[in-house]
């Protein structure tokens, strides 16, 4: 898949399901589960044949003095879904930053518990995805780990304001203050790979922070309950790639 239709991919991915013919099928159990991806559309091959997928187990990174991310972060308009595979909110380039001479801005950010990527194989409770895209359309992904700990207050204002029902998408009335949901530290591993879902397209660039943020047991407990089920890829092979901070 073109790099250009890679976002239009992203902000379709975990929309609500309302068209009058229903997309192909997918979950994280049963016949829909992540081993079945690559043999349930013949568009998302790239989940069993991919060389480049995600997420990784982040081991033995090269040094390679990367600048911490300096990131700009914007409060705009925002809505939230609880679609069955994840909560989700979508914003209008709640944040941007600089990376390879190009500006990325955020589209969405959604959660996974536990988390997809480990580092040093360590799992984390909860991990945080905000999808950006260029002007091209490249992807980076900014990946976030949560351990428990004191109460987060952008987790509180997420929680409170996660829709009764599945799949409703209700405003945000009030603009998330994201920087609760970054580390001060914005140093971070990077390394190509893929979308963590169907069609697992490759060519994003993940960024992933090598410091957390916390959020507290009762709130992981209400992320979990609100899920319903574990919303976690198995880790992929690297097949030689090199990961770098």
């Amino acid at each position: 898949m073109k790099a250009k239709n890679l976002v239009a991919v992203v902000l379709s991915l975990f929309a609500p399901f309302t068209l009058a013919k229903p997309s192909t099928h997918w979950s994280y159990e049963g016949q829909g589960s992540p081993e079945h991806w690559g043999d349930l559309n013949a568009s998302w091959e790239m989940c069993k044949n991919g060389q480049f997928q995600s997420p990784i187990d982040i081991r033995q990174p090269v040094n390679g003095n990367l600048p911490a991310l300096e990131i700009n972060l914007h409060t705009k308009s925002q809505s939230i879904v609880n679609n069955g595979h994840t909560v989700q909110i979508v914003v209008d380039d709640d944040d941007d930053f600089m990376l390879d001479n190009q500006a990325y801005h955020l589209k969405q950010f959604h959660f996974h518990t536990p988390s997809e990527n480990r580092i040093e194989g360590q799992t984390f409770p909860l991990e945080a995805h905000f999808v950006h895209a260029n002007q091209n359309g490249e992807l980076a992904v900014v990946a976030v780990m949560f351990t428990e700990g004191a109460e987060n207050p952008a987790i509180t204002a997420i929680l409170n304001n996660l829709p009764a029902k599945l799949n409703d998408v209700k405003a945000l009335q009030k603009p998330l203050n994201l920087s609760a949901l970054f580390p001060a530290d914005k140093h971070y591993y990077r390394y190509s790979g893929s979308l963590t879902t169907p069609p697992c397209s490759e060519g994003v660039t993940w960024l992933v922070m090598r410091n957390n943020v916390t959020l507290s047991p009762s709130q992981l407990s209400m992320f979990v309950n609100a899920l319903k089920h574990a919303n976690n890829r198995p880790l992929q092979p690297l097949h030689g790639r090199i990961i770098v901070e």
